[in-house]
């Protein structure tokens, strides 16, 4: 039984050409879903089989002579393009210089980030991986200042509601719900953020988005796994760099969001099951940075 998604059930149909096939086994070592399997030296498919065909594209994606084709779970034949060569790909060293300056921006010019520069970005998104595929991965784009403000002003509206369940008198039942780390962050960041925020929008400020000209909310199904969209946000932000964007990731919104906030997924076509991941703010950059600052893990262990 093909493993169900937000987007598709149900297995991808296979089809083999034999006149092109050459029976070198590739598209079966590559194949772990289970549906293309060898039986008298003869290529065979099965959509049915062991999890049945995602679509993952993996057998495409190996075999020299094309001659497999898949169609279903959100792919089409247009969608198998050659692989650029690797001398026109970054190499180490420019991915990593792409990486150290990199910065999080929270100041933007008054400039529009054009379409055409957010249909680039999406394009790159596209590209992550995925738990299972096709991915279920969902994109709110607040294109513009007075877009970004609104769903500001509506968040606002969401803290105002809910901060009550984070006052320190709810701290003991958080600790036994969570744990002590869970009651630390609500002490040290978590309810100090909310009233400050709050404090600072009432005089106008905007604390949570920093006036930023485009926001991106990336999000799920329940089918999912969790950390499809915090994959997706993370090449959206490389990717705007790559353009000239600043960005920022602001991790304040999805916890809220996910704990609740029905009018507001409702008024953003955010499915109210929605599994909650990552919001990105992006615009050209106010401030020219000119050093990078190395960071590191926590640890790294080799077993």
């Amino acid at each position: 039984m093909t493993i169900k998604t937000g987007r598709a059930q149900g297995p991808a149909k296979i089809t083999i050409d034999y006149d092109r096939c050459s029976t070198c086994g590739l598209c079966v070592k590559a194949c772990s879903a289970g549906p293309l399997y060898m039986e008298n030296k003869k290529l065979q498919a099965d959509a049915e089989r062991m999890f049945g065909c995602m679509a993952c594209g993996q057998c495409l994606a190996v075999c020299p002579r094309g001659a497999i084709h898949v169609e279903g779970r959100e792919l089409r034949s247009e969608d198998v393009v050659a692989i650029p060569p690797r001398e026109t790909r970054a190499s180490y060293e420019e991915l990593y210089k792409l990486m150290l300056a990199r910065r999080s921006v929270r100041h933007y010019k008054e400039q529009k980030v054009e379409r055409a520069v957010i249909a680039q970005i999406i394009e790159a998104v596209t590209t992550a991986p995925m738990g299972i595929p096709p991915s279920d991965v969902q994109i709110l784009v607040l294109d513009g200042k007075e877009k970004v403000a609104e769903f500001a002003q509506d968040m606002t509206a969401v803290w105002q509601q809910t901060r009550w369940m984070f006052a320190p008198w709810t701290w003991p039942l958080w600790r036994v719900l969570m744990g002590k780390e869970m009651v630390e962050m609500l002490r040290t960041f978590i309810y100090p953020l909310i009233n400050f925020l709050l404090e600072k929008r009432a005089r106008g400020e905007d604390w949570l988005f920093y006036h930023a000209p485009l926001a991106m909310y990336f999000h799920t199904s329940p089918y999912s796994d969790p950390v499809d969209p915090l994959i997706a946000a993370t090449y959206a932000m490389l990717a705007a760099e790559s353009l000239g964007l600043g960005s920022c990731m602001i991790g304040s919104i999805a916890p809220f969001i996910k704990s609740g906030a029905t009018k507001l997924k409702d008024k953003y076509h955010i499915p109210r099951k929605n599994q909650q991941g990552l919001m990105l703010i992006l615009g050209y950059p106010d401030i020219n940075y000119i050093h990078a600052i190395k960071r590191t893990v926590a640890k790294v262990d080799f077993y």
